[in-house]
Parts: C-alpha cells; structure tokens; sequence
C-alpha cells in the first residue's frame, strides 16, 4: 500500500492472489481456451439506443407531449374546448419545427461520438493473456513490436483518491495493470464506480489465468439473457430472450401487465431491434479490423499449446493463495486487502530467516 496526498494505491500483484469478490468483466473482449483480450470490451445495445432512442424521444415529446401538457394547462384555468385547441395547434406549429432540428443535431452529435469509439476500438490492440503460456502481451502506445511479460510478475494495484468540492468530499476509484521495463512503467488504467467494482475487474482477470472462468457469460450477463448456444455479445438473442423472460413472468405472476406495456413502449421508442442488429454488426466488423490490426508475433504466441506445454503456477504462488483462502474463512469480513498484507509480510519474514 502506497499512500500518496488525498488517497493511496493498493496493490493486488505481483502474485495474483485470489479475493472474495465475485468477478465482473465489462472491459473483456474475446475469452477462449487459450487467451483473453483485456481492453473495451464488446459494443452494447445500450449505447445504439441512446443514439437512436434519445432523439426520437426527445422529437416526439417536443412535437406532441409539450403541446398536450399546454393544452391541458389550459384546460384546468377554465378555458373552453376553442382555447385549448388552438393553444395545442400553436404550441405544435411552433415545436414541430423545433423538435426536428433537435432530434437531427443530437443524432448527429451521437454518431459522431459513437464513430469516434469505433474507430478508437478498431485501432487498439487489446492486452491480452495467455493462461496456457501464463504470460501477457501488452502493445505499448507508439510501439511496433508487442512485449510478453511473465503473468505472476504483473502488477495489479487499486487507486483510491478523494477531494473536497463545493459539492462535498469526491471519492474516486480506479485500476490498472501494467509492468516496469527498466525505469518505464506501461500500464493500462480505468476508473471504476466502487472499491468492490475495481477488485472485481481484476478477480475477473484473475479467475480466468488461473482456470477458474472459462466463459464470458458468467463476469458479463449479469441479466443471464445469453441462452445455451448463443454468441457471447449481446444482439438479438438478447432481445428475444428478454422478451420472453417478460411473458413468462407476467404468466407467473411476477410481473405486472403494466411494466409489460412500459418494456413494449421503451423498445418502440428505442427502434424495436435496430440497435441489436447494428450491435451484431459492429461486432462482426470489429472482429474482422481487429484480426488483421494483430503483429504476426502476437497471432503466433497466441496458438493454442498442447496440454503438456502449458505453464504452470509457481510453489510460492500456490501456497500463499491457500494461506489467503484460509484466513478469508477465519475472517470473512476483513478488508481483502489487510489479509493480502499479513501473507506478504509473513512471506516476507520467511525469506529473510531463510
């Protein structure tokens, strides 16, 4: 632990030691038998949505609901039917115009933004592990050749940083990985909402090296809408499979009919199943650019090795994650990060009577 003015760093690893915390993935890409890519994750169909469903509601609300509500303002001061009619009439003449060039400008404004992200993940090499070589590659920013680092000698670490404001004290979170090639640190960081959230990006990393995960479904659909056989992105499947979750819990009573009508009236606002259709198509270009993006180094490290040649975890690693399991089932509600101090330290005293 590293305190430095207005917070402090933890570190996690080196030695990836295992955490109670469930694990959880959104920045995870591809995940196979053999490697997993660490960095902005699959598109969603919630970014399309905004894109297309925000400015379809907004234009619909300023053409139709704000002369409604006017009209009916009207209404309750005791004006007769004449009064409340033109004044919806007027209020429509003058929104209708309005409503479209706001629409249009925030539509425009999300494509930008959305064509932005796509050509920013379409440009990055992901990190990636390889739990059979137990190693990761990074693609250093500006560099032309990847670089392998041992996986147990990677450094995994958990910011925690407030200030006051004139709102009150700001809490921020954060992790990261990275690695130190001589005085250059390379390191890889994103912000979290929660200390639990940042731990468990890093558990979900570590679960995988470690033969503990072995498929995107079980750190990324939390809503369990990925059926057997279904790709592990979201796309259609995930809207039929939500719909379906939906009668079937209005037949058993679980759900009302009424939040059955406001799931219709959402997905007919957002364009029905436009957005899952563009998702399914994002992600196949994606993976076409990415494919062809990769140095033959790297597509050549990451052939899957025959089961004899996989690498295996080291005595000190293996025996200080059991000494942490063991004091997680003394003391299960101790901060992880105290236990993972007591091992250290004790490892630590080991070696120097050693």
């Amino acid at each position: 632990m590293e305190p430095f003015p207005g917070g402090k760093v933890t570190y996690l690893s080196p030695l990836p030691l295992p955490t109670p915390i469930p694990p959880y993935g959104p920045h995870i890409g591809e995940l196979n038998d053999c490697y997993m890519d660490f960095g902005l994750g699959s598109p969603q169909v919630f970014s399309w949505q905004v894109i297309l469903g925000g400015p379809l509601s907004v234009a619909f609300s300023a053409a139709f609901l704000l002369p409604l509500i006017g009209g009916s303002m009207f209404f309750l001061f005791g004006n007769g039917w004449d009064d409340v009619s033109h004044a919806i009439q007027g209020l429509f003449d003058v929104g209708k115009g309005v409503s479209v060039f706001v629409g249009c400008l925030m539509l425009v404004i999300g494509l930008a933004v959305w064509h932005h992200n796509h050509k920013k993940r379409a440009s990055i090499i992901p990190t990636r592990f390889n739990r059979q070589r137990r190693e990761v590659c990074f693609m250093p920013e500006g560099a032309t050749e990847p670089v392998f680092v041992p996986w147990e000698s990677l450094s995994a670490w958990i910011i925690e940083a407030q200030g006051a404001t004139q709102y009150g004290i700001h809490r921020q979170y954060g992790m990261g990985i990275g690695f130190y090639e001589g005085e250059t640190l390379t390191s890889l960081e994103f912000q979290c909402a929660g200390l639990p959230l940042a731990i468990s990006h890093w558990e979900a990393i570590r679960g995988y090296m470690e033969y503990e995960i072995h498929d995107l479904k079980s750190i990324q659909d939390l809503q369990d809408l990925q059926g057997p056989g279904d790709p592990p992105h979201e796309g259609l499947h995930t809207f039929r499979n939500a719909r379906a979750r939906m009668h079937q819990q209005i037949r058993d009573g679980s759900r009302t009919r009424l939040s059955g009508f406001f799931w219709y009236l959402y997905h007919v606002m957002t364009l029905w199943t436009i957005p899952n259709r563009l998702v399914e198509w994002e992600v196949r270009r994606l993976e076409r650019i990415g494919k062809q993006a990769l140095p033959e180094v790297m597509r050549q490290w990451s052939e899957p090795l025959p089961e004899d040649q996989w690498a295996k975890p080291s005595e000190e690693l293996l025996r200080l994650s059991e000494q942490v399991r063991q004091l997680q089932k003394r003391q299960p509600h101790r901060p992880i990060t105290e236990i993972f101090a007591e091992v250290q330290r004790t490892a630590s005293t080991g070696k120097r009577r050693a």
